[in-house]
């Protein structure tokens, strides 16, 4: 005998086909979770705050959002520092990123408050509760003008 012979395999009668179909859905949803927290942290550590007629809008990818004027409550803003004021600091999160040097999301508080943060430096922070149920808390370089600056926008200077 000088030929080859060849032989193919035999179809598979088990379902295995659907195990590999499921290793791959399963490997594209990883993936797109990863994209997801990927661009969910670079949002969060690229964010901005703008002050404008129409209220405080965050910038932060899947963060972001408008706040309305006559939602926040600038008579109780204030500027915190959390490393002395504690029970406003972010406990638990509840949706975001909390990283070393970011926490980004919604949170709860140390005073039981439900928190929408976006901290840096845990001693530069404008606290500014708000009508809806939650207080937003912004690492920004100077809170006393980040404060000034929403209240001066708020009545309409």
């Amino acid at each position: 005998m000088n030929e080859t012979q060849v032989f193919h395999i035999t179809e598979s009668t088990s379902q295995h086909g659907w195990f590999a179909l499921l290793m791959v859905l399963a490997v594209v949803i990883f993936l797109a979770a990863m994209a997801l927290a990927v661009y969910s942290v670079y949002g969060a550590k690229n964010a901005r705050f703008e002050v404008s007629t129409e209220g405080l809008r965050i910038r932060a990818g899947l963060y972001g959002r408008l706040i309305p004027f006559e939602s926040l409550d600038l008579d109780q803003a204030r500027p915190v520092d959390l490393n002395e004021d504690s029970e406003y600091s972010p406990r638990r999160r509840r949706s975001g990123s909390s990283l070393p040097g970011l926490k980004a999301g919604w949170f709860k508080m140390r005073n039981g408050e439900k928190g929408y943060c976006f901290l840096t430096d845990m001693s530069r922070v404008a606290y500014v509760p708000t009508s809806e149920g939650y207080s937003v808390l912004l690492s920004v370089d100077d809170p006393v003008q980040f404060i000034e600056t929403l209240r001066q926008a708020a009545q309409g200077g």
